[in-house]
């Protein structure tokens, strides 16, 4: 399955990206660098810059057809940015359109609220975007990993970096489910 996982040129946890990854490419998933501009993204360890990826693909010229699914990495600033991009967010959209799983973590959910998205949908996020999904008609859980199959498609989410190991198995558990 190609995975699309969605960051900002800069702001990605590194961490949240490269687990991710690492865990889709073991399990035999191609995964895909989607950014909002070609070239390459700045990825950081909490505030400070860490290591720099290659972009794959560029949101609008691409599109949720071509994905299996689709990672949205946290980081404080990454979800942030992305909200701001009509074209990042449309791309989102078109995921839970299309039916297709999603899985964010820490800060992603962000993107989720401004593509409207959470409405009716239980979730998990880091804990300062609880009131943002509740205010957006989601339902805010403090757990490890929440999967949320109330929706159009299923919604993985997990709350910081020290969920990764759980969060890893279960977007892949649900990615494989939904690709058979």
């Amino acid at each position: 399955m190609r995975i699309a996982f969605l960051t900002a040129p800069e702001g990605v946890e590194q961490i949240e990206l490269t687990d991710p990854w690492q865990a889709a490419k073991n399990a035999g998933h191609e995964p895909v660098l989607v950014s909002t501009k070609p070239g390459r993204i700045q990825g950081f360890e909490h505030l400070d810059k860490a290591d720099t990826f290659p972009v794959d693909e560029v949101v609008g010229e691409t599109s949720a057809d071509s994905f299996g699914g689709l990672v949205l990495p946290g980081g404080v600033a990454n979800p942030d940015f992305l909200r701001m991009d009509e074209k990042a967010v449309a791309f989102v959209r078109d995921f839970f359109e299309r039916g297709l799983p999603v899985a964010a973590i820490c800060h992603a959910p962000w993107t989720l609220v401004e593509a409207d998205v959470v409405r009716g949908r239980v979730l998990t996020s880091w804990p300062s975007l609880r009131t943002d999904i509740r205010n957006a008609g989601g339902t805010w859980v403090d757990e490890q990993v929440k999967i949320c199959d109330h929706g159009s498609n299923k919604l993985v989410t997990s709350r910081k970096p020290d969920d990764l190991k759980a969060f890893c198995e279960a977007f892949l558990d649900v990615f494989a489910e939904e690709a058979a």
